[in-house]
């Protein structure tokens, strides 16, 4: 079962997968898993696979880029550390014209998130972008100040269990939010009207991606200024038929010997992330 969500253990098995994936003309986002390190040793060990990544998405010309925990730098014993190691990488990407996706973890890390991106930001513009839920109430805020910058953001619904006091407890006001979010991101990231900020629109809502579809022909969005982007393995009937109707389309392909954890953690952590891998397995 894990087969149909992680690509492999290894940089080359997971880069194998990449180039597969590109050939179905879809991008791609390349996660190596862990978290939560405990020592500088571990910490550098993670930097130094995404290092490789950085310099083989170069070498071989693949469509794709690279997505990080803080908490797998090092964010949890050594906030300055975390921020060195993450330059490190923004600044390698930069180097190579790929990018990095600082990726969002549980609400305790989501103000240190965004401050840090917002600093590398201003060192590599373009270069860098994070996370934003929307099941949190401060998204709203947040994605106004990511905008604002031009930082590239990546809209999800959220993953992690949150209390009632920071984020919306029914599934209804979080599809809500996300449906007003998305429609300013891909407003204000509409090169016709606007610099334009490039966005992901992260979900695998069947209902939501058609409402983007017809608000985006509405308004006249141009399909260049977005992207849709799914899990690897999840949907991918969905997907292969939004490429063909010509929008863009990114999978994220989690790798590595970690996989094993880092799935009970989340399952343990939220049920609901159980259900919806055991829906989609069935799924094309």
């Amino acid at each position: 079962m894990s087969s149909r969500f992680v690509a492999g253990m290894s940089v080359e098995e997971v880069l194998t997968v990449c180039e597969r994936v590109n050939k179905e003309n879809i991008a791609a986002t390349l996660d190596s898993l862990g978290e939560s390190v405990t020592t500088e040793a571990e910490a550098q060990k993670s930097a130094d696979i995404y290092h490789q990544l950085l310099d083989a998405i170069e070498a071989r010309k693949l469509n794709a880029n690279v997505s990080v925990k803080l908490s797998q730098i090092g964010m949890d014993f050594d906030p300055a550390l975390a921020e060195r190691i993450a330059g490190e990488m923004v600044a390698h990407a930069h180097r190579v014209h790929c990018f990095v996706r600082i990726d969002m973890e549980g609400s305790p890390y989501t103000e240190a998130t965004i401050a840090m991106t917002e600093r590398l930001a201003k060192q590599y513009p373009g270069a860098v972008g994070t996370v934003l839920q929307a099941y949190l109430y401060r998204t709203a805020t947040d994605t106004e100040r990511l905008l604002q910058q031009g930082i590239r953001i990546r809209l999800c619904k959220g993953a992690y269990k949150e209390g009632p006091d920071i984020a919306f407890p029914a599934k209804a006001d979080v599809d809500a939010n996300y449906v007003n979010l998305m429609k300013r991101v891909a407003t204000y990231s509409n090169p016709q009207t606007h610099t334009g900020v490039f966005c992901g629109i992260a979900t695998h809502d069947e209902a939501i991606v058609n409402h983007m579809r017809h608000f985006v022909s509405k308004q006249k969005i141009d399909q260049r200024a977005f992207e849709f982007q799914m899990l690897y393995g999840v949907r991918r009937d969905l997907q292969r038929r939004l490429a063909a109707e010509g929008y863009g389309v990114r999978v994220y392909i989690p790798f590595g010997p970690e996989w094993y954890p880092y799935f009970m953690r989340r399952l343990a952590e939220r049920p609901a992330n159980a259900i919806f891998l055991l829906k989609n397995f069935f799924k094309n």
